[in-house]
């Protein structure tokens, strides 16, 4: 057939096909003699009703035929061809693969180890580099934090199947995609769509979404609807199903030995419902499937009877095919390099991932072309299918990376907030025979938490001593002494509820997942002896170790989120809502088992999506917070923001002192000044309104008899509390106690508390409890306005405490303890707190010059208040329903 190029006649229903210097038809190479023309654009005019997706199946084809026109033999041979890449390496490494992409035309390459920003840096010169834009990849199936320093991790597959929430997973994959994105990276290589029914599974285990086909590809569609919606493509892996074998396919080749109504009913099952989304591509894996290649020890990744028989022609997937990496030994025991990568572009394959030596594969592989062992034919039809997704991923209008703000771009408050609500629904209650959870009280019981393999300073135990008075200890797997076994388990069996948290376990089942028989027989010993709780942070495959536990709970990652919501599921800040992903082997711990607990509606942190507020903003608090303590404004702080009662925002800077080294923690107390007016003196005249034990408009010396026949007889509580009585706003009743040159009278004062009566005033300070009435006294001497009109005065709400104590004959520190914040469980919140707490936990007020001059140190601020021994102290962080 000879065809006259210069009158660029539309050519139609014809299987020629033009390469640069060659005609080639479906048989092969006609001939090499002539160079043909540059170009060849064949491409229908568009219609004037054209569709969107008219449109872009006509752009795309344009663009396809122009590059493919333009390339020579070499160029489609590199298209095969994804490399690996890292940006942890020397120069000489980057220069390496900058020469191979150039000299092999390489199709792409795959990110592994490295950071986010040398990542982008070498993306933006490696397709500087390339003649046809690089398709960029990374194997980031839990985020760019599963391969970069310094970028996000999400929980793995098997905690995000445990939600059961498609649309949570749909949000996740959006996230990582946008990630992925903006660092140049158009294909990640996720979701695992294997379903792992085998407990013993080395290699997919907690990288799958679950064992039920119906709940996993729910969230393989969601996860990989919320990639494609960013531009990223996802592709599903490891085909036909990796999930049912016991041999890691990097080390040996897995057989997976099932008849073909189980392998279309259950492994291909979720493959299936993606390809039904179109996916954009599939991964084919390692592994040996008898019943669809006969050929002993055959991979998946090289049969052309699973590849173009059963995935292509059977189950009609059309999108781009990926081997597995091809230097897994799963492979190379049986095929050497050069061959393996000849065979698995003639079982279908379209991109060759990972060659071992891309120099090798590459010449053996345009040998196999020249003698047609392989088809151009074929080379032509898989490069314009990697051409064609280069189009879907945008790189026909490809635009190098900023490299601008990338460290604040992808690691942003929203996806950490999305991580801990990942966790919040994860967290599974297995079982809890004897209704433990959650605990609602916080007062009348004494707790304790022993985390076994875990520091001092975990998480876990970090939030369940916010929420209640709990004695914690830390443990080893193995401790150096058994005797250290015997004296934690006498001092945990003291309380009446231990809980045991697991953390630092692995995932392998052959090694019991790291967990000692000398752990299950500790807790079993205290478990004798008391009641407790098991949280193990670990794969849920594990649970089966912990059988014997009658109150069990599954938190699936040692990860700070994973371990607040925990803490928040025992203590009632949520319900627990996950739901078991797989069979364990445990009769208490079932594919679906899981516990709906209650929520009590206490405050806490629970990542729950939704709140009105831009969570990005919060971070310019940090700036804010930097900036003042470098100008010495104050020495440190803590900042909590909340809002619907949940907390979005907690965070600690700088120190309790200038130019020392005492970070400020979430355990630090602060003195709140006068808001102990509306929070405690305000909150017991209240119950007692409601008591009908006091009426407002009786007058104040009806309840304080002092007053009566003085000028402050006729003052009503109602005026005292509108500050309308004509008490003065303040008066330095501390004058009356000192002598002159401010030295401390000795009639009233004394260095040390040798009765234990006394009232503490300041360090090595304190006063005769008397001064009490001797305050009353000074307030009743007090000169008094005639008008009526509002002055704010602290002697009003000295005399509102006066008032509380007759009436309840009980002193205020102790009324308003009893009625509110030990049933609240604001069990960091009271009067006094210096006794209560160490002095590393107490944040200094002030250097005070006026009356005490010393720095004013767990003790209040207030002169006055400070004469009556009168101090309410918080954390920021306190917790109500």
């Amino acid at each position: 057939m000879l065809i006259d190029l210069t009158f660029k006649k539309l050519i139609l229903n014809t299987s020629l096909i033009l390469i640069s210097g060659s005609f080639v038809s479906n048989t092969g190479i006609l001939s090499f003699e002539k160079p043909a023309p540059k170009k060849i654009i064949v491409t229908p005019a568009p219609s004037q009703k054209e569709t969107a997706e008219q449109k872009f199946a006509r752009e795309r084809e344009i663009w396809v035929n122009t590059v493919m026109s333009e390339m020579t033999l070499d160029e489609k041979i590199g298209q095969l061809f994804m490399v690996s890449a890292y940006s942890n390496r020397s120069e000489a490494d980057y220069a390496k693969l900058e020469e191979q992409i150039k000299r092999l035309h390489l199709g792409g390459v795959i990110f592994f180890q490295g950071d986010p920003i040398t990542q982008a840096m070498l993306t933006n010169r490696y397709q500087a580099a390339s003649k046809t834009p690089l398709m960029i990849g990374i194997d980031g199936e839990w985020g760019l934090g599963m391969r970069l320093d310094n970028s996000v991790s999400f929980p793995k597959a098997i905690t995000l199947g445990a939600t059961q929430d498609p649309e949570l997973m749909e949000r996740v994959g959006a996230e990582i995609g946008r990630q992925c994105k903006r660092i140049g990276i158009n294909i990640n290589f996720a979701p695992v769509a294997d379903l792992n029914s085998n407990p013993k599974n080395p290699v997919i285990n907690y990288r799958s979404f679950g064992e039920s086909k119906t709940i996993a590809s729910g969230m393989l569609r969601g996860f990989s609807a919320g990639m494609k919606e960013q531009g990223v493509m996802a592709c599903a892996k490891h085909f036909p199903g990796h999930g049912d074998t016991e041999v890691d396919s990097h080390r040996s080749l897995p057989v997976l030995d099932h008849n073909k109504k189980r392998l279309d009913d259950i492994e291909t099952y979720p493959f299936k419902k993606l390809f039904a989304d179109s996916i954009g591509s599939v991964m084919i894996g390692h592994l040996y499937v008898p019943t669809l290649e006969s050929q002993a020890n055959t991979p998946a990744s090289v049969s052309k009877k699973i590849i173009d028989g059963y995935l292509k022609e059977e189950l009609k997937y059309n999108g781009l095919v990926f081997t597995d990496a091809l230097n897994m030994r799963g492979l190379l025991r049986y095929y050497p390099i050069g061959d393996a990568e000849v065979e698995a572009f003639k079982a279908g394959n379209d991109v060759l991932l990972q060659t071992a030596n891309v120099e090798v594969a590459f010449n053996r592989i345009k040998e196999r072309l020249l003698d047609s062992t392989i088809s151009v034919n074929d080379l032509d039809f898989k490069v314009k299918r990697i051409l064609q997704s280069k189009f879907w991923m945008g790189l026909n209008h490809y635009t190098p990376v900023d490299l601008k703000n990338i460290q604040y771009d992808i690691n942003n408050a929203e996806s950490e907030n999305l991580i801990a609500e990942v966790y919040d629904k994860a967290i599974t209650v297995v079982k809890d025979f004897d209704n433990l959870l959650p605990i609602k009280s916080l007062t009348q019981l004494s707790y304790a938490s022993v985390a076994i393999g875990a520091k001092p300073d975990n998480e876990f135990q970090k939030t369940l001593n916010l929420y209640g008075p709990i004695k914690s200890y830390t443990m080893p797997f193995k401790p150096t002494k058994s005797s250290e076994y015997a004296w934690l388990s006498d001092e945990a069996s003291k309380h009446d509820l231990v809980i045991f948290s697991v953390h630092d376990t692995h995932n392998l089942n052959s090694r019991d997942f790291g967990i000692t028989k000398e752990t299950i027989s500790f807790i079993s010993e205290v478990a004798k002896k008391t009641r407790v709780v098991v949280c193990v942070f670990g794969n849920p495959y594990s649970l089966a170790l912990f059988n014997d536990f009658e109150t069990l709970m599954c938190g699936y990652q040692d990860e700070k989120w994973a371990q607040i919501a925990a803490a928040n599921v025992i203590f009632g800040v949520n319900s627990s809502a996950g739901k078991i992903p797989v069979n364990t082997l445990s009769s208490d711990a079932k594919l679906n088992d899981g516990i709906k607990t209650l929520a009590l509606g206490r405050i806490g942190f629970d990542g729950s999506s939704g709140q009105n507020i831009d969570l990005n903003k919060l971070g310019e608090i940090d700036y804010i917070v930097g900036q003042a303590i470098k100008n010495g404004e104050f020495p440190g702080c803590e900042i909590l923001v909340a809002q619907n009662g949940k907390i979005l925002y907690n965070k600690n800077f700088g120190n309790l002192r200038y130019n020392f080294n005492e970070s400020v923690t979430d355990f630090v107390s602060y003195d709140i000044a006068s808001l102990t007016k509306v929070s405690a003196t305000l909150q017991i005249i209240m119950r007692l309104y409601d008591q009908k034990k006091l009426d407002l408009n009786k007058r104040v010396s009806e309840y304080v008899p002092e007053l009566r026949n003085t000028d402050k007889q006729n003052i009503t509580i109602k005026e005292l509390l509108l500050h309308e009585s004509g008490l003065k706003a303040f008066y330095p009743f501390w004058k009356k106690t000192v002598l002159e040159k401010d030295a401390f009278n000795p009639a009233y004062y004394s260095t040390s508390d040798s009765t234990n009566q006394m009232l503490k005033v300041a360090e090595n300070l304190y006063i005769i409890p008397t001064i009490q009435d001797s305050v009353l006294k000074w307030i009743v001497e007090s000169p008094l306005s005639t008008s009526k009109k509002y002055v704010y005065s602290d002697l009003g709400l000295l005399l509102l405490q006066r008032v509380v104590e007759n009436i309840s004959q009980k002193p205020l520190d102790q009324l308003v303890d009893d009625s509110f914040y030990k049933p609240l469980g604001m069990i960091n919140t009271g009067y006094n707190i210096y006794k209560k707490k160490p002095k590393e936990n107490i944040a200094p007020t002030e250097i005070e010059q006026l009356f005490r001059n010393s720095a004013i140190w767990g003790t209040v601020h207030d002169p006055n208040a400070a004469l009556l021994g009168e101090w309410l102290a918080t954390q920021v962080y306190f917790l109500i329903p």
